[in-house]
């Protein structure tokens, strides 16, 4: 692009494609815009412009150390190469520097900037909200299953001698020779598998045996968010926040150690004063369980909710019920179905679920017990998500939607 277009765009002002910067001081914004921008449909990023008034106030720092920086940014800032062209000229108000991304070819990844994801939203550069990040995944290709490889991790990032417990725990000898190489082992078992010639984690591989799994752009939601609500629904105040992170048996252990921090209330019977739960800890653990193994991993951005109301307890997991499963075939125990079969099976091996069908079941029959409460199931396909709810008084169905 020339000068005389750029002069055009200033004029013009700023819009979804076009952002004025008044210097190099702001190197983060410029980086986050030059993300947006090869994000999406590509733009221009002009310094030396004021951007309340679009007065060309000119960058007064060497040029050449200034194109430097902008090219340095190119390559490196954005976790790979941003394809551009960058551009100057002298006015009389001092040198003109300008970006002008390119549209980029879809690949495997966005680009992120500073650890994270940006795009535009009309003028403003912003972080994506959870369906935004969605849409932005599924333009670049992106659709995460437990088999696919995490591009931003390494083999590193995988716990192997936890991997030798779970082998061991499946009845295999870890220590007789001759025994396979790591890296063969590996990948036998699906924990890692190769990328552009680099073995590195699949998705399997980092939720189930990571050091860190939550680290990674595209894994970042994946953790249970946890909220005690003052009140019946989201408006109100939230009394304690808490998040169950690292694998997902840590993210079912973590999410329970919050509940339990939450309390037990007293009931009397006759004379005497018992505390009980606010719901039974079996029930809630095995919501749980089914919630971070059979979620629809391709929807990032969004994390397993379990939330607390004054009537109900809620566990929200994204993705509809697994491999088209009924809400009826589900409440009836019928054949168990799981999108994420090797997540599973750990799961099994953990002695953290079955594979008999028997999950809705064993929640029914407990809250039966409990509370003579009835726990409801809600599939919203069009919304993509699973909902249990758990009523804590008879009579309280119906506040769940």
């Amino acid at each position: 692009m020339e000068w005389p277009e750029v002069e055009r765009r200033i004029a013009a002002g700023e819009d979804a494609r076009t952002e004025f910067k008044r210097g190099v001081s702001d190197l983060r914004g410029v980086g986050k815009t030059l993300c947006a921008f090869a994000n999406g449909e590509g733009g221009l990023i002009v310094l030396g412009v004021e951007d309340a008034t679009r007065a060309i106030v000119g960058v007064h720092a060497d040029p050449e150390a200034v194109q430097e920086r902008l090219t340095s940014l190119l390559h490196t800032g954005c976790g790979k190469p941003v394809t551009a062209q960058c551009g100057r000229y002298q006015t009389s108000s001092g040198w003109m520097h300008w970006i002008d991304v390119h549209r980029h070819q879809r690949g495997y990844e966005p680009f992120a900037y500073d650890g994270r994801f940006w795009i535009r939203r009309g003028r403003a550069t912003v972080a994506p909200s959870p369906s935004e990040l969605q849409e932005l995944m599924n333009a670049f290709g992106f659709v995460l299953t437990e088999k696919q490889v995490v591009p931003s991790a390494t083999l590193d990032d995988i716990d192997v001698s936890a991997v030798r417990t779970f082998m061991r725990a499946q009845g295999l000898d870890t220590e007789q020779a001759p025994q396979p190489a790591r890296e063969d082992d590996l990948r036998n078992a699906s924990i890692v598998d190769e990328l552009d010639g680099v073995l590195r984690p699949t998705l399997y591989g980092l939720m189930v045996f990571g050091r860190d799994p939550q680290a990674y752009p595209h894994t970042l939601s994946l953790f249970v968010q946890c909220a005690l609500y003052g009140g019946a629904d989201q408006a109100a105040d939230v009394l304690s926040a808490g998040e169950g992170k690292g694998r997902l048996e840590d993210q079912v252990n973590r999410a329970m150690g919050w509940f339990r921090s939450l309390g037990r209330r007293e009931i009397y019977q006759g004379l005497y004063r018992r505390d009980v739960p606010p719901l039974p800890e079996d029930v809630l653990r095995e919501a749980l369980v089914n919630a971070v193994i059979h979620r629809d991993y391709a929807i990032t951005g969004s994390q397993v909710l379990l939330e607390v109301f004054d009537d109900r307890i809620v566990v929200t997991s994204p993705g509809a019920l697994p491999n088209h499963m009924t809400v009826e075939q589900a409440r009836m125990g019928g054949a168990p179905r799981s999108r994420n079969e090797m997540i599973a099976n750990a799961m099994v091996v953990r002695g953290l679920m079955e594979r008999r069908g028997r999950g809705w079941l064993t929640m029914r029959h407990a809250m039966r017990r409990f509370n003579g409460t009835e726990p409801t199931l809600v599939n919203d396909e069009r919304n993509r998500f699973v909902r249990v709810t758990f009523h804590l008084e008879p009579g309280a169905a119906g506040n769940d939607a």
